[in-house]
């Protein structure tokens, strides 16, 4: 791929500027600077490829993510978030972590089919599954495929919980399946919700779902008996901590009963990637924002370790945890819903019939 050269402000509803280095590859691509308005050399297009995997269901054992198992019907991502610790992920497939990874989508079409076999294995041990682990599993290109859809309704007919983890208010449309799992304990839909500025969510979030959606999103669900909350995350230093308070508040108005929060790490290429957003759209905050993340990470953009990682460390971590946990203490917001294996099934014929 020969991605446009960026001009002033990056490429146009992308989060990445450009496509680094694969830190896998030695060869690195640089582009040509190109007119902005060359027609022979237009914006990259999302190109859909298809993901021969023949499993479906992720494992991971972590300590500090709430889950063993996952479900990723995409690999790579459309929505663009500058600083989404998945993108080097794309690194593994040969791509970059850049324009790459929100171009260069890969398709899991038989997810459906794949996630029904596993879970009828007697070998199988009903338990929480997320959707996703890794990147959002409502991103744009869902409205047409519909496999987290039919995930769903996999999850619905076998009666396994599932916790679902987007920035899209998109999640409304499965309103019905939801609602269905909800009565046997097993599901909990999360919004993350990065900022509250429509602005400054489109420039770092591109194709996101607006915050305004977002709580309409939280609004429907739970109008509709699904137990909803909000992740704020990640949590920049310097650029959206001080919205915490409001992004609970507004998030509890809305019907969220529970919260998470996330603060910002910035692995291998996601780094310098961000660094070049804060160029881009937030040059006067970018000393203070990197100053404040060496604060909260010992000194580095990432931090790899259990536990840390996902919780920051340091003066500023500190006031960053005061500060989710007044805020949601004022919004009278608890602790996450138990979720419960308990009505799980192997569905047979007959079942199917009664369902019906």
């Amino acid at each position: 791929m020969n991605p446009r050269h960026p001009g002033p402000h990056g490429v146009h509803g992308r989060g990445a500027a450009d496509n680094p280095k694969n830190r896998f590859e030695r060869v690195e691509r640089t582009p040509e600077p190109i007119d902005a308005h060359d027609a022979e050399h237009p914006l990259p297009v999302t190109q859909f490829l298809p993901d021969a995997s023949k499993s479906i269901i992720a494992r991971n054992t972590s300590p500090d993510v709430g889950f063993d198992a996952s479900v990723n019907p995409y690999r790579g991502c459309e929505h663009g978030c500058a600083y989404c610790y998945a993108r080097p992920t794309h690194e593994y497939l040969g791509f970059s972590a850049g324009l790459d990874f929100e171009t260069k989508i890969m398709v899991k079409h038989d997810a459906p089919d794949l996630l029904r076999r596993e879970l009828s294995k007697r070998s199988w041990t009903p338990q929480l599954i997320a959707m996703s682990g890794v990147t959002d599993c409502y991103q744009p290109i869902e409205r047409k495929l519909q496999l987290t859809r039919q995930c769903l309704e996999v999850l619905a007919e076998f009666r396994n919980p599932v916790v679902i983890i987007t920035k899209n208010a998109l999640v409304t449309r499965d309103v019905d399946v939801l609602s269905r799992l909800a009565e046997q304990h097993a599901v909990a839909v999360v919004l993350s919700i990065t900022t509250l500025d429509a602005d400054l969510c489109g420039a770092l979030e591109p194709r996101t779902s607006r915050p305004a959606k977002r709580l309409a999103a939280i609004a429907a669900l739970a109008q509709a008996g699904v137990p909803v909350g909000v992740n704020v995350a990640p949590v920049i230093p310097g650029l959206n901590d001080a919205e915490i308070p409001r992004i609970i508040q507004a998030a509890a108005d809305a019907g969220a009963k529970f919260a998470g929060l996330v603060p910002l790490r910035l692995p291998y290429a996601v780094a310098p990637l961000f660094e070049a957003w804060l160029d881009q759209h937030r040059p006067r905050m970018k000393d203070k924002v990197l100053h404040r993340m060496l604060d909260l990470r010992g000194g580095s953009l990432n931090d790899p370790n259990f536990g840390s990682r996902m919780a920051g460390q340091g003066p500023f971590a500190d006031q960053i945890h005061a500060l989710f946990a007044m805020a949601c203490k004022r919004a009278g917001l608890t602790g996450w819903p138990e979720l419960s294996t308990a009505a799980f099934r192997r569905p047979t014929a007959q079942t199917s019939l009664l369902d019906g």
